[in-house]
């Protein structure tokens, strides 16, 4: 038996001959560390390209195969896998790992056991990035030496091992799916809605991957978690549990009360002074508020850091105000949940919806939709939007670019109302990602009002 499989402690080094499944950013980053440890390491990556001949001639001393991740000697071979976020569960390099018994982590429970600092884990199908850094920037004006890493863009690996109090980790379910021994003294479970479930099989599979965040907690850590049943069962943890809702207050947890953000340590902020709206944003807010003061973090302090808190773009970003219309850009809006959540409170709304569908139930928008009076459909899923909303009676067509969109969508937009590109699909089919169809629906807008002002059409 591997010494990685029966010691929750051990860490790779010389003499361990290690596979990172995987050259993407993550993967990337564990072999750097892995041969900084002194193992033998070997790269495969079932894609080859510049980007990935320059990443494998940077580590250098690592045996890099490009195109050749289906091979699946290479993980039956190893002391060690890691798989990086993405690889499909079925992949037969990791099956075959599997089936020689090899231990299979990701690249959190490797950079867990290097970390020089606790890690508070933030998960869930929506919010993640944002409750991230509303955590770590808490935590900061709160006197914390505080970062933020994971999913979030750079790698929990490179984080953990500098000097810092406290790391906050975007964990994604891929991620979470291959710790061992991953420890979080805080946790966070913002939502669970259907998700991925082309990689996990399933949604009851789905659910178990985030529960894992509060598996190994012990009876001094905490677990927060949305007010709902499904995080309820999931928050399974030998700590303290703090439920939260973005409307009312839990017995004992934290929530929205005469206006204010409260948590079992006091008042935090009023929600008028948080610089976004909506109830996604509150509801990050507070869990990042349960969060940050559950590690030990005041609640005034927590409060500043949530009135200066600036959203990244692609998240209900209003873009501009044409005829009375207002024209927000949710392109990291990329499935069912994410689209409800968005839609929470508004009215007279023309919605771009569509994109490549990841095994989900369109038809949850369409069910959810009270507010939408037409649907403009795009991309590979166009199709299956369009019948989605005209099976619940709402006026759907299809287009044929984001300009096209766009005006479409204008065509239809009532004074007073919105224009909300909220895809509900990943991006892949017609964009390199969900900030580069953001910014081509910024760029489709920009040229409608630009024709606006000099009176011509659009393109």
């Amino acid at each position: 038996m591997s010494r990685f499989e029966g010691d929750r402690a051990a860490v790779p080094g010389p003499g361990d001959h290690v596979v990172v499944v995987g050259l993407g950013v993550s993967g990337e980053a564990a072999a750097r560390h892995l041969l900084r440890l002194g193992a033998s390491v070997t790269v495969v990556d079932d894609g080859d390209d510049p980007v990935l001949r320059d990443r494998a001639v940077s580590l250098g001393e690592a045996r890099v195969l490009l195109g050749a991740a289906g091979d699946p000697g290479v993980g039956a071979e190893a002391a060690l896998v890691i798989a990086s976020p993405g690889v499909p569960e079925r992949a037969r390099i990791l099956a075959a790992a599997r089936e020689a018994g090899v231990p299979i982590w990701s690249e959190v429970e490797l950079a867990y056991r290097l970390a020089r600092a606790p890690i508070l884990g933030v998960t869930g199908t929506n919010g993640k990035t944002t409750t991230t850094r509303m955590l770590a920037e808490a935590l900061a004006e709160a006197g914390f030496r505080s970062a933020a890493a994971g999913n979030i863009g750079r790698p929990l690996i490179d984080a953990v091992v500098e000097e810092h109090d406290v790391v906050v980790a975007e964990l994604s379910s891929f991620q979470l799916h291959h710790i061992v021994s991953f420890r979080a003294p805080v946790g966070a479970l913002l939502n669970i809605a259907a998700d991925h479930l082309d990689w996990h099989g399933g949604f009851d599979s789905y659910v178990a991957a985030k529960a894992r965040l509060f598996e190994n907690q012990g009876a001094d850590d905490v677990a927060v978690y949305h007010d709902d049943a499904v995080c309820s069962g999931a928050a399974a943890t030998r700590g303290r549990r703090v439920a939260f809702h973005e409307s009312v207050v839990p017995s004992g947890g934290a929530g929205v009360a005469d206006g204010w953000i409260v948590v079992p340590e006091g008042r935090v902020v009023e929600c008028e002074a948080l610089r976004a709206r909506g109830a996604p944003i509150r509801a990050n807010a507070v869990a990042a508020a349960a969060a940050a003061c559950a590690f030990g973090a005041a609640p005034e302090a927590v409060g500043r850091a949530l009135t200066a808190f600036v959203p990244l773009p692609h998240r209900m970003e209003l873009v501009a105000e044409l005829n009375g219309v207002a024209y927000v850009n949710d392109s990291k809006a990329t499935n069912p949940h994410a689209v409800l959540a968005a839609l929470e409170g508004l009215r007279d709304v023309v919605l771009i919806a569509g994109g490549r569908n990841k095994g989900l139930d369109l038809g949850a928008i369409a069910a959810g939709a009270d507010g939408v009076t037409q649907v403009v459909a795009i991309g590979e899923s166009a199709v299956e939007v369009v019948d989605a909303f005209s099976a619940a009676s709402i006026p759907a067509e299809r287009a044929t670019s984001m300009d096209d969109a766009v005006g479409r969508a204008a065509a239809h937009a009532r004074p007073g109302g919105t224009v909300l590109l909220s895809p509900g699909c990943a991006s892949f089919d017609m964009f390199a990602d969900y900030k580069a169809r953001g910014e081509a629906f910024r760029a489709a807008v920009k040229r409608l009002e630009t024709a606006h002002t000099t009176g011509e059409g659009i393109a």
